[in-house]
């Protein structure tokens, strides 16, 4: 075949170090501007980024040749960089080790996007953790809850 073509779309999600609240509403935006800019800058594109202080939800649709754990991985070193550069209130900052990643068909597209900037509404009823293990459940994804946090 000449040519690949692809439709890799991503619902991740990651939360500060501990789901510290650091991402206050004075900059949260800022955050999310440069976590799509740090996607773009790995081939991808941000098209939605929301969440509330402790953590992120990314929209984002991924070169098919970049292996996500990558695109994650630089995404969030650069940021946390950036993070303490940009507010040196925060020098503690950091994120969380893991992630979680969850293909999207095009059809989920639309929803996935109004759950991603309805985050605010939907913790006033549920905690992150709550959230999480609900999406790993409804992706069939097997945890160990012993490391589920750390």
């Amino acid at each position: 075949m000449a040519h690949s073509y692809t439709q890799l779309l991503y619902h991740i999600v990651y939360s500060t170090k501990e789901r510290h609240p650091w991402l206050n509403d004075d900059i949260r935006g800022r955050v999310h501007a440069y976590l799509g800019g740090g996607i773009r800058d790995e081939g991808g594109v941000a098209m939605c980024i929301g969440g509330v202080a402790d953590h992120v939800h990314v929209l984002a649709r991924l070169r098919q040749d970049k292996a996500i754990s990558a695109v994650i991985g630089a995404t969030k070193a650069n940021s946390s960089g950036w993070i303490h550069r940009e507010f040196t209130e925060l020098k503690q900052f950091e994120w969380q080790n893991g992630y979680a990643a969850f293909t999207v068909s095009k059809s989920q597209e639309e929803r996935v996007r109004r759950y991603i900037l309805g985050q605010e509404e939907h913790h006033r009823r549920k905690t992150f953790q709550e959230e999480l293990v609900a999406l790993l459940e409804a992706h069939g994804i097997e945890y160990d809850a012993r490391y589920l946090w750390t």
